[in-house]
């Protein structure tokens, strides 16, 4: 087949294939315009998940009608005075609007600052008529109609209207979190209309989006390294979601999806958060424009960054940071999962129906009731009656007696006896609730959880998984405070890699050597490995060098290295930490939480699971009916 030169319609319909993908694209392309304009109030109208309709009207600047030939014309904008290192606003490609009006109808009606009537024109499939005069007070309306009508290889693969209208609503969210201070309204055909009113901060706005539920689980994040700020919130590792839809970035004030920032992101929740749970998080990344590349796609949803280690390095510090910060915080979803399943429960409890058996002479019938029997009651206060008629109370069963070892590095007393088990009586030596903010241990119940007393409430804690933390964080510790001990080879292994990962393996070796991993250069393709981390044992050396010249590669960091020592380190504390069954003494349970309180992400053991849950006074009160 020859080579023919394709015409300027197709040609149009190509490149608007990389910058309009669905609906949601045109209202994140218009929706940008809107911002850059400066527009205080912008609404979104759709109809069929934006297939029919789009309209973006804003009260910005507004187009004169000299320009509003060239705004629908490829690759002209106003929006790179400064060149593309110099990137201030949103859009910059001119290319959205001349994409939009080659698969769609597109009109475009604007009435510029101080002008004194509005134009329109309108472009259908890449045939543009006017401008021409029309009506509008102020500001800009876009309208989109019969998006892909033209292009059934694309109509066909989009998703149904009530999909379509979510991936719009989710993309209006992204930019209300980016523009605070301006009013979104979103409506459909079904007359329900979203609104996020203009904010007077992040925090405000952060809970009209996502909800207050994110405020009351969350830690704010206000990092600086080097010239790069990284400020926003993220959710405790215990406030966890199973996909990762609730993770905004935003970089200098653009929503991005960029797969480094969200694998920095699972780095900072690495060891505190399940492998299948995903971070809730709203994050700001503010830097020079020089030193990022917004212009690596037409979607403009990817980024690169002059030195990504640093990044990287800045968001995964300053989470751990924050979290070891914030001292003892659970989510409130453990909570609020306990209270629902207790009023679930009780309203499923059908009470008993109530018996009329007519009107007796003088008043009401007396209930049929069964005499009481102490010898067959469930709840036989006594065992009958002793001398002079007194009643004699039955003493408990006794308990099996319980053997358990000592409760090494928590209290000094190493044995117990049956009183562990049961509430102990009040001691003045004990501490008191006021004294710390786990509270004072008072019982344990079913050999794993210690329920202490606070002043607000009370605090169920898992034993096993508080231990569990104590010990992999002293481990960390002791593992990463020193050099790191290394095993020699007998004989060294060869991987074979290309030269430029050998090239950068070479040259972080002394990094490496200090985390026990020394290698060296064994000709122009291959590593020689010679020592590796005495803590992994048998270790797939040939694995791990391959993940970490991959990293390198992508990311210029070592964490693949230390991510398997803590891995190690996980799993001895996961085994030699207190198990669920043993039968803590008082002084004991109390020495437990007096480490958690001191030690960092005491929250969450190392699988990501609370090690504690707080129930409110005032919640237990509700329970019974008290408030």
């Amino acid at each position: 087949m020859p080579i023919v030169q394709l015409d300027e319609h197709l040609i149009d319909q190509i490149a608007a294939g990389e910058v309009v993908e669905r609906p949601a694209s045109v209202v994140k392309e218009l929706v940008e315009n809107a911002i850059d304009a400066g527009a205080s109030r912008i609404e979104i109208a759709t109809a069929s998940g934006g297939k029919t309709l789009l309209r973006v009207t804003d009260d910005g600047c507004g187009i004169p009608e000299i320009e509003l030939a060239l705004a629908v014309r490829r690759h002209c904008t106003s929006k790179l005075a400064g060149g593309l290192d110099e990137i201030a606003t949103l859009g910059f490609r001119g290319e959205a609007l001349p994409s939009i009006g080659s698969i769609a109808r597109l009109s475009l009606r604007s009435r510029a600052r101080g002008a004194g009537e509005a134009y329109e024109i309108v472009v259908d499939h890449s045939h543009c008529d006017g401008p021409r005069p029309t009506a509008l007070s102020r500001g800009t309306v876009v309208e989109v109609r019969d998006l892909f009508q033209r292009v059934p290889a694309r109509l066909k693969f989009l998703k149904s209207d009530r999909a379509e209208s979510s991936a719009i609503t989710d993309v209006v969210r992204r930019l209300a979190l980016a523009e605070p201070e301006i009013r979104f309204e979103i409506s459909g055909p079904d007359r329900t209309t979203t609104v996020f009113d203009a904010a007077r901060n992040m925090g405000e706005r952060i809970a009209q989006v996502l909800g207050e539920e994110l405020a009351d689980n969350a830690v704010a994040i206000d990092a600086e390294r080097e010239g790069i700020r990284l400020s926003g919130f993220a959710g405790l590792p215990t406030f966890s979601r199973g996909n990762s839809l609730q993770q905004f970035l935003f970089v200098n004030g653009r929503p991005v999806r960029d797969k480094m920032l969200v694998s920095a992101l699972r780095g900072g929740y690495a060891d505190v958060m399940a492998k299948d749970r995903h971070p809730v998080a709203v994050l700001f990344l503010t830097l020079d424009p020089a030193d990022v590349d917004v212009n690596v796609h037409p979607a403009k949803a990817d980024v690169r960054f002059r030195d990504p280690g640093l990044v990287r390095g800045l968001i995964v510090g300053a989470l751990r940071q924050a979290f070891a910060d914030s001292g003892l915080r659970s989510s409130s979803e453990g909570t609020a999962g306990i209270l629902a399943r207790m009023r679930a429960k009780a309203d499923a409890v059908t009470p008993a129906p109530r018996r009329f058996d007519g009107f007796a002479p003088g008043g009401f019938a007396a209930p049929r009731q069964t005499p009481y029997d102490p010898g067959a009651s469930p709840f036989r206060p006594f065992a009958g009656t002793g001398d002079a008629g007194t009643p004699v109370f039955e003493a408990p069963p006794a308990a099996p007696r319980q053997e358990a070892a000592a409760f090494a590095g928590l209290a000094e007393h190493g044995t117990t006896d049956d009183a562990a088990a049961a509430p102990a009586p009040h001691n003045p030596d004990c501490p008191t609730t006021d004294d710390f903010p786990l509270g004072a241990a008072r019982a344990q119940l079913h050999g794993n959880y210690i329920v202490a007393e606070t002043p607000a409430g009370l605090v169920i804690v898992d034993q096993h998984a508080a231990h569990e933390r104590l010990v992999y964080e002293a481990l960390k510790a002791a593992i990463h405070g020193r050099a790191l001990a290394s095993q020699m080879l007998l004989i060294p292994e060869i991987v074979d890699l290309p030269a430029d990962d050998c090239d950068r393996l070479c040259d972080n070796a002394e990094d490496l050597a200090a985390l026990g991993l020394r290698l060296e250069r064994f000709g122009p393709a291959a590593i020689a490995v010679r020592e590796t981390p005495a803590i992994l044992g048998q270790a797939d050396t040939t694995r791990l060098v391959r993940d970490l010249a991959d990293e390198l590669a992508e990311f210029g960091t070592r964490d693949t290295v230390l991510s398997r020592i803590d891995q190690v380190a996980a799993t001895i504390a996961c085994h030699g930490s207190v198990r669920s069954g043993r039968i803590l003494k008082l002084d004991e349970m109390n020495a437990l939480l007096r480490q958690m309180e001191k030690t960092p992400s005491a929250s969450q053991c190392n699988h990501g699971r609370p090690t504690f849950i707080e129930l409110g006074l005032a919640d237990i009160e509700k329970l019974f009916g008290r408030r």
